[in-house]
């Protein structure tokens, strides 16, 4: 015990050291050039600013594949180099001083610096006053040999300043590593060793030799060229194997436990726990490839590089497992003991919590389940002094057990069931004849009746099925008439006469003929008179779906008040066609009147006078519903100019003639009038007092937008309309705005060119879904399967299944053929609000580049003529790369060709060539 305890104290020491080490490593300058600093000064005497950025953190721009991204990770981890703001900048210059900085923490020598002591540098050997120190450290420690850093032929430029070369590297990388060129001077064997410096020359023979820097196309090794931070960081990665140094937040051990996002690493006599997140990063020694936590087994050999106890960074350094087997036979389990027969005798195996017992198929047990006489596999760890059982495992024998899962295959011929069970294990056995064995919800079934995908629970006693319970079944239908029905059940009443009560799921599809958006409320339940239904079931047997297959119930719109009589309740009145019609109110019958309910019968009597337009819903001479006419909702599906009137079909197909509405509300359209407004939609029209004219008729939809501005302060949002000439403004404080899963989104997600599916009624807006758009590069095509791979901006691939349905425009005609897009093309994906897939293929511009003006976020080239548009404004978010190498628009220089690609005239992506 007092080993582990020892160690954690260690560690804890180590940890707070590390995260000292990282602060420190994060008060970085502003500018492309402190990836590799701790903090700046604007100028003598300034206080230093500090950006705290974690050092363990992804890196926006270290793309996933990238080939430096271990090195990067690694080093990140170990607070050898750190970003800003989230950002690496792997492809910027390195200057020699940042090159110092960090080979003094390489050397774990950064904390040896006085920074409160004044330092003198001779006046012309240039260095910025944060760096000074550092560099008369790397002086005292050898690191820099200071006749040659200022000789005089050497201080024509900022020493410090100056970009640090691959052949200063290469000598600043084998000082650090406490070594000399040696014998190693003579000829390096690269086409342009002449290049190379005479002094350096040793230096690159025995970096190239320790394998920390290798040559470039041609067999060049290109010896002033910069080096960038990606490449040093390759370099002190390489070069760690070839030091001593224990860095304080990097353990070696083996994995003792791997799960629930915690990784158990033993390591000198104790164990440490680390936990993993989506920022660690996995690798292997082996590779300079990135792989996945599911590549990492418990029991092999891993380097975890995380400071308090969070894993930055993983490496797997020995895949082998760390474990011995051993064989025998079953005798008897004793606490916390197996007991084995083998063939030196009885061999007692001790077990505890930890251990995994299972069966012959894999799946787990408890070590009661397995019977005298089974052969079993028992493993043991090697790596501690305990030699602990891992795992039991049973070859052969009598399995026993009760296991959930879903049902895969059912053979009636072999008497045989094949299950998943819920660890992912697919297992068979048999069942006998002469037994009841098979039941769902209480109600035997016969093995013919048990349904692929439906979940059970099984028990196997000597090998053999004894029993299945249909937990869960897959999705079937029933129907019946509505008896009852409340906000979260239903009871539907069977032919038989029976009655079952089935539970609601959230938000159950409606269908209602002739209802073109229908609600709960638009049901029938009666005992007598209900609707007549179909309802779907899921796997938990509860209702998600309604469908009405019949009514017995009349309804009409617009009906004409003839008499009421208060003392029989007799209600007479015409329907639209002018037939007469009697109903009964009794207390049951729902009553409302200019959107007020009540339930009393005199005061809605007294409303019903002769004349009054109401809708009545009744079966035989019962009335349901009486409700005075407010509003008719229905599809407009004529305009008779002449005669000014409109024709609406209304949800129980009754066709209405009225004159045309006084006014229109419709989406978009600013006073439009009734001839605007195209035929089949749904429409309402909204009553005057009179009952006799629309004093409105709205106009319900949907569509998809683009989105043109958003102030999520005000709760507003402009939608471009009409191809983008006109926009229309959005008030949307009261409506719910989700993603495409159907997540609740906050509008200052969305921004100006995305696309939004909008639904409402007139001009209201009653719900707004983002629409998900795929931005990239088009990696491949498939025009026979209908599908093409896009690498997005993060490096992620997506497949999408375009469909033959598929839109493409490219510079304004559009197209449906899948094969004329190519692997050069970049591309916006979306689907519509009908579900058609619309590619836009994004417009490029070849260019020479000239400077970048930070203050109007341009970008100017170089013209061809004096017509020539040479000023180009950059998205928020461009993509600036060469390759896979992410770069900053600073590290552009004069006369890079490069190849820009726009989006709503803004430059999304950035190649240089």
């Amino acid at each position: 015990m007092s080993g582990p305890k020892k160690l954690k104290r260690t560690v804890q020491s180590y940890s707070a050291k590390a995260v000292s080490a990282l602060l420190a490593g994060t008060m970085v300058l502003g500018g492309a050039g402190a990836a590799f600093a701790d903090n700046t000064s604007t100028g003598a005497g300034a206080t230093p600013s500090q950006s705290a950025v974690t050092a363990s953190g992804i890196f926006s721009d270290v793309k996933a594949g990238f080939w430096a991204e271990k090195h990067i990770y690694k080093l990140a981890g170990q607070g050898i180099v750190v970003g800003n703001n989230g950002l690496f900048r792997p492809g910027d210059s390195v200057t020699q001083q940042e090159a110092v900085l960090m080979a003094l923490r390489f050397m774990k020598l950064q904390g040896n610096v006085n920074t409160n002591t004044d330092v003198a540098l001779p006046n012309d050997f240039l260095v910025t006053n944060y760096y000074k120190p550092y560099v008369i450290l790397a002086f005292q420690q050898g690191l820099l040999d200071k006749s040659t850093e200022m000789a005089a032929d050497n201080l024509k430029t900022s020493w410090g300043e100056r970009k640090a070369s691959r052949e200063w590297v290469a000598e600043l990388l084998i000082r650090a590593l406490g070594k000399s060129a040696g014998g190693a001077s003579g000829p390096t064997g690269f086409a342009d060793d002449a290049k190379i410096s005479a002094n350096k020359r040793g230096y690159v023979n025995a970096a190239v030799e320790l394998g920390l820097a290798n040559g470039l196309t041609g067999n060049r090794f290109d010896p002033q060229g910069a080096v960038t931070r990606a490449q040093l960081a390759t370099f002190f990665s390489r070069a760690e194997a070839h030091n001593t140094l224990e860095y304080d937040n990097t353990f070696k051990g083996t994995v003792s436990a791997l799960k629930d996002g915690r990784l158990a690493l033993y390591t000198n006599g104790g164990t440490l726990d680390f936990t993993l997140n989506a920022s660690t990063a996995y690798f292997t020694s082996a590779s300079e490839n990135r792989i996945t936590l599911n590549e990492i087994q418990p029991y092999t050999k891993v380097t975890v590089i995380g400071a308090t106890y969070s894993a930055a960074y993983v490496e797997l350094t020995d895949p082998a497992v760390q474990v011995e087997q051993a064989e025998g036979v079953f005798t008897k389990l004793s606490p916390g003991v197996v007991w084995v027969d083998s063939a030196n005798g009885y061999d007692q195996y001790p077990y505890d919590a930890d251990t995994t017992f299972l069966d012959v198929n894999g799946a787990a047990i408890q070590p009661s389940a397995i019977t005298a006489g089974s052969k079993i596999t028992i493993l043991r760890e090697t790596f501690t002094g305990s030699r602990k059982v891992v795992k039991v495992q049973v070859t052969s024998g009598i399995v026993n057990k009760t296991a959930k899962g879903t049902i895969q295959t059912v053979d009636t011929a072999a008497k045989s069931i094949t299950f998943k069970n819920e660890d992912g294990t697919v297992e068979s056995f048999k069942w006998e004849e002469g037994t009841t064995l098979f039941s769902s919800q209480n109600a035997i079934v016969q093995p013919a009746e048990l349904k692929t995908g439906a979940a059970a629970s099984y028990t196997i006693k000597d090998n053999v099925i004894r029993s299945v319970e249909v937990t869960s079944g897959v999705e079937r239908v029933v129907k019946g008439f509505i008896y009852e029905l409340t906000d979260s059940t239903i009871v539907y009443q069977k032919s038989d006469g029976s009655r079952e009560a089935k539970l609601l799921a959230a938000n159950p599809a409606l269908v209602i003929p002739n209802n073109v958006s229908p609600v709960m409320g638009d049901l029938i339940a009666d005992k007598t008179g209900g609707d007549n239904v179909q309802l779907t079931l899921n796997s938990s047997d509860q209702v998600t779906k309604i469908e009405v297959l019949s009514r017995q119930i009349e309804q009409y719109a617009a009906a004409t008040v003839v008499d009421y009589n208060s003392k029989t309740q007799y209600l007479t009145f015409t329907d639209s066609n002018g037939k007469a019609h009697v109903v009964k109110l009794d207390e049951k019958t729902k009553m409302a009147y200019g959107g007020l309910v009540t339930t009393s019968l005199t005061t809605m009597g007294a409303r019903l006078v002769e004349n009054r337009k109401i809708d009545v819903t009744s079966i035989n001479e019962r009335a349901m519903s009486v409700e005075l006419s407010t509003k008719y909702t229905g599809v407009l599906t004529a305009i008779n100019t002449n005669a000014r009137t409109i024709v609406m079909k209304l949800g129980n197909g009754q066709l209405l003639t009225m004159a045309y509405p006084q006014a229109v509300d419709m989406f978009g359209k600013s006073s439009p009038a009734i001839t605007d407004v195209p035929l089949n939609v749904p429409v309402t029209a909204v009553l005057a007092s009179n009952q006799e004219l629309i004093s409105v008729l709205r106009v319900s939809g949907s569509a998809q937008f683009e989105i043109a501005t958003v102030d999520a302060n005000l709760n507003k949002m402009t939608v471009k309309l009409d191809s983008g000439a006109k926009s229309s403004e959005l008030n949307l404080v009261s409506v719910p705005l989700t993603n495409e899963a159907g997540q609740k989104i906050a509008l200052s997600e969305l921004k100006s060119g995305d696309f939004v599916n909008l639904a409402f009624d007139g001009s209201t807006p009653l719900t707004l879904q983002a629409v998900k758009q795929y931005a990239g590069q088009v990696t491949a095509v498939d025009a026979a399967a209908g599908t093409l791979t896009v690498k997005d901006y993060s490096g992620a691939a997506q497949t999408l299944a375009a469909g033959s349905g598929v839109r493409i425009v490219r510079d304004g005609v559009t197209s449906s053929a899948l094969s004329s897009l190519s692997t050069a093309d970049r591309i916006l994906a979306r689907k519509d609000a009908g579900g058609v897939v619309i590619i836009s293929v994004l417009s490029q511009q070849s260019r020479t580049f000239a400077r970048y003006e930070s203050g109007t976020n341009q970008i100017i080239t170089k013209r061809a003529n004096l017509n020539d548009n040479y000023q180009f404004t950059l998205a928020p978010n461009v993509y600036i790369h060469q390759g896979d190498t992410t770069l900053s628009v600073q590290s552009l220089k004069e006369n890079d060709n490069i190849i820009m690609y726009f989006n709503n005239d803004k430059i999304v992506e950035i190649v240089k060539q």
